[in-house]
Formats: structure tokens, C-alpha cells, sequence
């Protein structure tokens, strides 16, 4: 899939009001040039979270979540970004780039997304009309709300009954097959894939249905679970079942609980654990693992007690390391043999449930004791070989707080890793070139009040040349501010929120956030002069740099030691000096 152009997505932001699309959220209140809310990202009793009509962006500073009305869209309504374009796209009347459309507006997925519509209210409608599968439901105690707010339904009996309802031409029939619901045989028939089979459809994170999970009603019919094979929109390593139901459900999701089957959700929906979504019958992926995160701080993973159990719950520790930023939280709940999440909540109801999720093994606790399963740690080779199985998996945590308590941990084990000299300070690279001689430092507030002024009004850098005089100053955050003149040139309607967010990642970023959310002094008109004189004063500061640079040339090497170039720049430096 092509990029969307940084234009359109300038020119989008440009075009919507941040305030309209936050306000249809969260109520909002001004106060003075802004507008004023609790977070709808954290709990607290006091508003903290502010909108900016002017910057159009947001900012909360209590939990730091900030960013443009597309980041908003996605954070709050759990969008991916080109679903988040797309609909502020609409809302302003614009259309996303046609050969950046493809996953949502290619005309053969609409049709798949409709036959798939279709099929589960085919399914939904059969389950209406028989007793066998209604009975199911109600002796698993599956209320009639709750199979609405899942789609249930049911695959009838023989080999047709989908593939006549749906399939009245070879049209359709085409997109049945392509949608995973027929099967062909050796012989070339092509028939219903689910038969007599209880349905759960599965759907995408805008709640539209993709494929299907079929269970048996009586336990001698073939395998348990039946899932759709992967299509051009399933693939069963990146969906979660529930998903869609749990962000409908909880206006805030604090936590997800993992678990292995339909019905295990299901049922704690149904017992009112509303934030529990199910793996599709395969191992948690890298890609359930950043959705998780994505979509919540704290995830746990309940899997069976047994060999296999603690296998799965392995193979998620080894997905959601590399994804352990500071604040997010993983645990690991195993139940006892021969019980599911399903039979211990209709056992042990919400409180047990919850009081077993309460007592859940943590990630660092589950990692650190099964790699120190059947190793003597009270000797030195069982510490190395300890140290050893720890190190790799260490690794792959992002720098942080966390990554230095599991190292801290593993230390305290093993010994390994202690350190008697003092970490060395990291100087960034970029914060300032090698100073030149005696160079004349200028005042910090310059710089600061110039990148204060682009982060307020970025279209106020048009009128600094893209080669700026001071680019050669040796001088703390002047190459930031030569990047965003060219940014700004490169990009003339960038907003400023999107010229912050433009720095997602790097080090600048968390300073120019600070900055963006403070309040310039003055008059709106009196910016573009203020700015104007910090660019003259740094120009020329820079060339008293490089005239102190010449002239301490001159004295070390004299004339001879000289270009000509130099010799008449320097000139030329004293010149206008004087």
C-alpha cells in the first residue's frame, strides 16, 4: 500500500477542527484561548487535558497523551491510522489518495465486507429458528443480550444451506469462497465449509465481521473449533475475538484478559468481565502482542496449568517482551486441570474470577522462575547457566525503567551484571556541532524563543531562508532549528502538532512537546518580528564565530599557513566589524 502523501496529510489537518472532533467525545470547556477536559485517557478528578484551537492539537499534562486529531481518533476510538485519515477525510469532505485506499476502498473488499455481513445475519437468523442450537446457548446460560452483542448463530445441518441461500449466482458464489465459507472436495464439489455447528463471528477493529469460528454442539462431530482460513481480510495472527465487543463495552479499557476459546469469552462477558478477548486458535503473535498494548496497559494471559498451558504462556512471554515499555504490565494466570475460564466463572461468579486474576503470576516472576527451572543456583555454573538463558531474552526489552529491573533482577540471582564504575552520561549527538574556538556563545533564549515561535506558527519559518547564516553556529539546539526551517519549507501548510509529532521517536521529541504547550508572550503580530531579530542577532553571531575562528588561525599558522579564500574572507569578517 502506497504512503499517504505528508501533504494530504497536512492539508487534512489544516481543514479539521481539532476542537469539533474532541468536543464530539469529550466535554469540553474554554477557558481563555483554549478548551479544558478530565483526560479521557487516565483518571483524575481535576481537567488536566486541554485543546488548542490555534496549534490544533492536544495535550494532557498529567498523563502526557498529545498529539493531532488523527492521533486523537486513533487513541480514542482504537483506530488504526489509515481508518483515522479515513474518517476525518469524510468529515471534511476530502478523498484519501485513490492508491492509498486499497484495504478500504477497493471495490472486491467491499463485497467481501458485505458477504460476510450477510452470512452472519444468515447465521443469526438460523440460530432463531433451531431449538438444538438455542439449547446450547441456554445450558452454557448465554443470555439473548449477549448473543446479540456477539452475533451469535448457527451453521445448519447438510452441505447447502448456506451456499443456496447466499449463493443465487457465480458471482456470489465467488465471494462466498473467497470470504472462507465453502470447501472443495477431490472430486471438485464445493460445499458449506461450517455445518451444525454453533457460530461466532469474528470481527475487525471498526466491528465489521471477517471470518468465523464454528464449535460443535455434540463432542463425537469432528474437531471442537472450526475457524475460517486466512482471506485477503483474516489473518488469524493479527485479530483477537472480543476485541471489538470490549471497546464497545468499556469507555476505558485498564486491562485485557487473554484466554483460548470463543465460548471463554463469551462467558465472561456474560458474568461481566467485559475485557476479554480470545486468540484464534494459534499461538500469541508479535502482532496480538502490540495490539494488546495498543489497546491496553495491562494485559493478563490465562492459559491450562498443564505442559501445553505453560508452553503457550512461554511462546507469549517470548511475543510481548520486545513490546515491555515502561508502564505497560503482562501476568500470567494458570488454572487448575480440567477447568476454563468458562467453568471457573459460572463456578466461582465475577468475584472468584476477579481474585484469581488478583493473585496472577507477574511476567518478571514467571520469567525469572522457568528459566530457572532444574537449575542449582546455589552453585556458580547454575548461576552462568542461568545468566546465560537470561541474557538474549533480556535484550529485547526497550530501554527503560523496566529493562533495568529485570537486569537488576537477573543480577541479584546470578551476580552477573553487577557494575563498580558509574554508567557514562550519553551526550545526544545532535545537541550541539564540536565547538569552534573561541566561540561566542549566544544566548540560549535565541534559539529556544525562535523554535518557540515555529512550534506556535510554523508558517512564520517561510520567511527564514532554507540555508540559514546561522546553521554554522556551534551552539546548543541550533541544528533542531535549521531542521525545522527545512521541515516547515518542505512542508508549508504543516500544522504544529503534526510538526511535533514529525519527531515521534527521537530525542527532540519530549523537548518540543514541553514547548509547544507553553504560551508565547505577546501579540500574535508582534511574533514574526521578534523572530526575525533572534535570526539576525544568531546570523550574526555566527559570523563573529568564523571570525574568531580565522583569526586564531592567523596566529597560529600566520599568513602562509592560509588559503587565499580565507584570507579575503577574514578581511572581509574585519571589515564589517569595524
Amino acid at each position: 500500500m502506497a504512503r499517504i502523501p505528508d501533504a494530504f496529510i497536512d492539508d487534512l489537518l489544516a481543514r479539521t477542527d481539532i476542537v469539533e472532533v474532541v468536543g464530539s467525545r469529550v466535554p469540553l470547556k474554554r477557558q481563555g484561548k483554549e478548551f479544558s477536559a478530565r483526560c479521557p485517557f487516565h483518571d483524575e478528578r481535576s481537567p488536566s487535558f486541554t485543546v488548542s484551537p490555534v496549534k490544533q492539537f492536544y495535550h494532557c499534562f498529567g498523563c502526557g497523551a498529545h498529539g493531532t486529531a488523527i492521533s486523537f481518533v486513533m487513541q480514542y476510538d482504537r483506530l488504526e491510522f489509515l481508518d483515522a485519515v479515513d474518517e476525518l477525510a469524510k468529515r471534511v469532505g476530502m478523498d484519501v489518495p485513490k492508491d492509498t485506499q486499497q484495504r478500504v476502498a477497493d471495490p472486491q473488499l467491499l463485497d467481501l465486507y458485505a458477504m460476510l455481513e450477510t452470512a452472519t445475519q444468515f447465521f443469526s437468523q438460523q440460530l432463531a429458528s433451531h431449538a438444538k442450537a438455542r439449547e446450547y446457548f441456554d445450558r452454557r446460560g448465554v443470555s439473548d443480550a449477549i448473543r446479540t452483542q456477539f452475533a451469535l448463530g448457527y451453521a445448519p445441518d447438510g452441505f447447502e444451506a448456506l451456499k443456496n441461500a447466499l449463493g443465487s449466482d457465480a458471482n456470489r458464489l465467488g465471494l462466498l469462497e473467497r470470504a472462507g465459507l465453502l470447501s472443495k472436495n477431490d472430486s471438485g464439489r464445493v460445499y458449506d465449509k461450517f455445518r451444525d455447528r454453533v457460530m461466532f463471528p469474528i470481527h475487525d477493529r471498526r466491528g465489521r465481521p471477517i471470518a468465523f469460528g464454528g464449535r460443535v454442539i455434540d463432542k463425537d462431530d469432528g474437531p471442537k473449533y472450526l475457524n475460517s482460513p486466512e482471506t485477503r481480510l483474516f489473518h488469524k495472527g493479527r485479530e483477537l475475538y472480543g476485541l471489538w465487543q470490549v471497546r464497545q463495552a468499556n469507555a476505558k479499557i485498564e486491562r485485557l484478559v487473554v484466554v483460548e476459546g470463543y465460548m471463554d469469552v463469551v462467558a465472561l462477558f456474560q458474568h461481566g468481565v467485559t475485557q476479554a478477548v480470545a486468540t484464534l486458535g494459534t499461538a500469541t503473535t508479535s502482532d496480538h502482542a502490540e495490539l494488546l498494548f495498543r489497546n491496553a496497559p495491562d494485559v493478563f494471559f490465562c492459559f491450562d496449568g498443564d505442559r501445553a498451558g505453560r508452553g503457550a504462556a512461554w511462546k507469549a512471554v517470548e511475543s510481548v517482551l520486545p513490546r515491555m515499555k515502561d508502564g505497560r504490565q503482562a501476568f500470567f494466570l494458570f488454572l487448575p486441570e480440567g477447568e476454563d475460564p468458562d467453568s471457573i466463572v459460572r463456578g466461582e461468579g465475577r468475584e472468584g474470577f476477579e481474585a484469581r486474576l488478583h493473585d496472577a503470576t507477574p511476567l518478571s516472576q514467571f520469567l525469572f522462575d522457568t528459566l530457572a527451572d532444574g537449575v542449582n543456583l546455589s552453585t556458580l555454573e547454575g548461576k552462568g547457566r542461568l545468566a546465560e538463558r537470561a541474557k538474549p531474552l533480556l535484550a529485547q526489552i526497550p530501554d527503560g525503567a523496566f529493562a533495568d529491573l529485570m537486569r537488576q533482577r537477573l543480577t541479584e540471582l546470578t551476580g552477573v551484571g553487577a557494575r563498580n564504575a558509574p554508567a557514562e552520561t550519553h551526550v545526544p549527538a545532535q545537541r550541539a556541532r564540536a565547538p569552534g574556538r573561541n566561540a561566542p556563545p549566544p544566548k540560549r533564549s535565541l534559539v529556544r524563543s525562535a523554535i518557540l515561535s515555529l512550534l506556535h506558527k510554523p508558517s512564520l519559518a517561510l520567511d527564514i531562508p532554507t540555508e540559514p547564516g546561522f546553521a554554522a553556529l556551534n551552539q546548543p539546539g541550533i541544528p533542531l532549528l535549521v531542521e525545522l526551517v527545512e521541515l516547515i519549507h518542505a512542508r508549508p501548510d504543516i500544522g504544529a502538532a503534526a510538526l511535533v509529532d514529525h519527531f515521534e521517536g527521537r530525542e527532540e521529541h519530549e523537548p518540543l512537546q514541553k514547548l509547544a504547550v507553553q504560551s508565547l508572550p505577546g501579540i500574535d503580530e508582534n511574533w514574526r518580528a521578534e523572530l526575525l531579530d533572534n535570526v539576525r542577532q544568531l546570523d550574526r553571531a555566527a559570523l563573529e564565530q568564523r571570525r574568531d575562528e580565522l583569526k586564531a588561525k592567523l596566529t597560529e599558522l600566520g599568513y602562509g599557513g592560509m588559503t587565499d579564500a580565507e584570507k579575503d574572507e577574514l578581511k572581509a569578517l574585519l571589515q564589517r566589524a569595524s
